[in-house]
């Protein structure tokens, strides 16, 4: 057809306003199409309000058992439940299949970093690491999964320090910087008026060193005081300090953690049941450890081979009952103490402002206790 035979279009009159009738039809699809993509927006506000539409977006993640399980922990009387566990064959036995190794670290910023490093899948640790590690890789690197231990760190001086008043200018020592008796020691001296590592007669200087070598400075009288998990402060005190702070005393009801199993992100999301199964076996060697709590032989022999497992110098059975008389085993996380924990590091300058949903993962603690205590 020749663009002179082809015929005009049709209109529909409708005075000033007349378009051709070609598109008539135009109108009622861009209308259905915007009602459609008003319903599609407003689902995915309400999918994403609740977090399905992230679930939808997500790659699934294929779960299955753990071929093996590297587990951290340190050689402290803390860590009992990992020592009991690994000595009754507790947390192997729960494993099954899982080959379960294990690495002794000396604190807990080290032993996130192995996790952080992917050499680690799993760490009892203090709870100030692993809010840091939280907090700095925002909610990506692990999930405290349980509690191990509340209580059992002590402020520990040396016989010439005659209180809280006289800490000006001298020398104190913690584990790591960082760690959770290092933000500890930093929170209370700047309570007390005192500047960690500042100047001044106000100063207070704080060198981080390991547990064992804090105990020969203070011999020495090269460090005036530490705070120290046990056994590390029931053994200074044998050797002449005084316990100038029992941390229990700091907080409501004197429950706090010291010790939580805290397992590498992506390890969780691949083997849950893995760690559930690991879960189960800190459990059971909690449960060990309060049903045995009237037999001082036993709990010091079985403990002490933990020790020695560790490669750590064993102790005589009345510095281990007077190490557990400031320990309260249990797999309650208490949960309610990050907040709190989180403000003391930012105030120390260990860590920065951060929020916490998602840094307590309870599912595999809810399905092997399924009526767990309160947190505090």
């Amino acid at each position: 057809m020749q663009p002179q035979d082809r015929p005009e279009p049709t209109t529909v009159t409708a005075g000033a306003g007349a378009r051709p009738a070609g598109r008539r039809g135009g109108w009622p699809l861009v209308l259905t199409a915007l009602l459609l993509l008003a319903v599609l927006t407003a689902t995915a506000t309400v999918l994403r309000g609740n977090g399905t539409l992230e679930a939808w977006q997500a790659a699934p993640v294929e779960t299955s058992e753990a071929a093996d399980l590297r587990l951290g922990y340190f050689g402290n009387l803390t860590h009992g439940p990992a020592l009991v566990g690994l000595d009754q064959g507790l947390l192997a036995e729960e494993l099954g299949g899982t080959e379960l190794s294990t690495q002794v670290f000396g604190s807990g910023p080290t032993a996130v970093e192995a996790m952080n490093a992917g050499s680690l899948d799993a760490a009892f640790v203090g709870p100030n690491p692993a809010i840091n590690s939280f907090v700095q890789s925002d909610g990506r690197s692990l999930a405290i999964v349980a509690g191990a231990a509340s209580g059992g760190a002590q402020f520990v001086v040396s016989p010439d320090v005659a209180g809280a008043g006289d800490l000006g200018g001298r020398t104190l020592a913690t584990p790591e910087f960082g760690g959770t008796q290092d933000v500890a020691l930093r929170t209370w001296l700047a309570e007390h008026g005192y500047v960690p590592d500042g100047e001044g007669e106000d100063a207070v200087a704080i060198t981080p060193m390991p547990n064992g070598q804090t105990l020969h400075t203070l011999r020495q009288g090269r460090v005036d005081g530490a705070w120290l998990p046990q056994p590390w402060a029931t053994r200074a005190v044998a050797e002449g300090a005084r316990v100038l702070v029992d941390e229990r005393e700091l907080w409501p009801g004197g429950r706090y953690p010291t010790t939580v199993l805290v397992v590498r992100r992506d390890y969780l999301e691949r083997h849950p049941r893995t760690v559930e199964r690991l879960v189960r076996g800190l459990q059971r060697s909690v449960d060990w450890l309060e049903a045995h709590e009237d037999e001082p032989a036993l709990l010091a022999a079985t403990l002490n081979r933990g020790l020695e497992r560790a490669e750590v110098e064993t102790l005589p059975e009345d510095t281990v009952a007077g190490a557990l008389a400031a320990i309260e085993w249990t797999t309650d996380p208490l949960a309610g103490t990050y907040p709190v924990l989180l403000e003391d590091a930012v105030a120390a300058g260990t860590t920065d402002p951060a929020p916490l949903e998602g840094l307590v993962d309870p599912t595999a603690l809810e399905r092997v206790r399924p009526d767990p205590e309160e947190g505090a």
